[in-house]
């Protein structure tokens, strides 16, 4: 029988703790690699699975991990879009060069399939639409999607060199449980942890910028739903509409029931105004839809948060 070891990279992060709970759900016996600084567990299931207390910048931390591994879930990341904007070479100088290193370990310890999470908005860039397909040709204009457009390159490097075969889920706007709560990455906690604290919003620009946003659990579903048995090395996820940030505005004050103070400020160049991924290839092959709607979902957040 084929190994089934399945390795989470991030598995204390934000979809990396969901992807290790689904993962042992769907009988996969999982390592959990991260480097757990808060010594706290966001996944549920810490007796089932095997934790690695590892640092990604150490290779020889990343070596020993991937031993006796058939997946390799790299869900780390080094950067996020607001750290990079004012400092284009951190991206290349770690997530592209760790996650190249990475994908050549890979082959030498004859790993079967590398599972990738993509930007599914800022990758498009200049060329983003209300129906943007996976074949919709990437112009990113920021340097994070820039990077993550870079590792999708370099997968397709090592799939068609050394037969490493991998998956790439270029994923909306996720958002829900175990999302960090202090970090400059997501418009809806960083909403949510403002309202709560009696602060005002910024929205950029007039509030028409169109997002499509997707609960977290959805993704997850969706991913671990197909990784094995994916035809495609590549898969737009999201929750197929767009929601602009004044609509997003009044469901967040539904669901907390407060006002919101709203400030507004210039949207920066490298932001696009519209942004909603076709997903029908992914449907057409699996079926699998998202079920939490945005009321559900920020709720449920919200929750979280209070």
């Amino acid at each position: 029988m084929a190994k089934q070891v399945c390795l989470v990279l991030g598995a204390n992060g934000f979809i990396g703790s969901h992807i290790v709970d689904s993962l042992v759900s769907a009988g996969y016996q999982v390592r959990a690699f991260d480097h757990f600084s808060d010594a706290r567990h966001r996944f549920k299931a810490s007796d089932k699975i095997e934790i690695i207390n590892g640092d990604f910048f150490n290779h020889n931390d990343v070596v020993s991990a991937l031993k006796g591994v058939a997946y390799v879930f790299h869900f780390i990341s080094t950067t996020t879009p607001a750290t990079v904007d004012n400092d284009p070479t951190l991206d290349f100088e770690t997530n592209i060069k760790l996650s190249v290193e990475l994908f050549q370990e890979c082959v030498n310890q004859d790993v079967k399939k590398i599972i990738y999470p993509s930007s599914g908005g800022a990758i498009y860039g200049e060329n983003s639409s209300e129906n943007t397909t996976e074949d919709t040709l990437p112009a990113p204009v920021s340097p994070y999607a820039i990077g993550k457009l870079s590792v999708e390159h370099y997968l397709r490097y090592f799939r068609v060199k050394f037969g490493l075969e991998s998956v790439v889920y270029r994923i909306s706007n996720p958002y829900g449980a175990h999302q960090a709560l202090n970090s400059k990455q997501g418009v809806i906690p960083i909403f949510l942890q403002l309202i709560k604290a009696g602060q005002p919003v910024t929205v950029l620009g007039d509030g028409s910028m169109v997002r499509d946003y997707i609960y977290v659990k959805d993704v997850v579903n969706m991913i671990v739903g197909s990784f094995k048995t994916a035809e495609s090395p590549l898969y737009n996820i999201g929750g197929g509409h767009g929601t602009s940030i004044n609509e997003l505005l009044k469901i967040i004050k539904s669901v907390t029931g407060k006002q919101v103070q709203v400030k507004h400020k210039d949207k920066p160049a490298t932001f696009v105004d519209e942004i909603v991924l076709n997903t029908d290839r992914f449907q057409t092959e699996f079926g699998i839809q998202p079920v939490v709607d945005m009321n559900e979902g920020i709720a449920s957040l919200w929750d979280q948060i209070k």
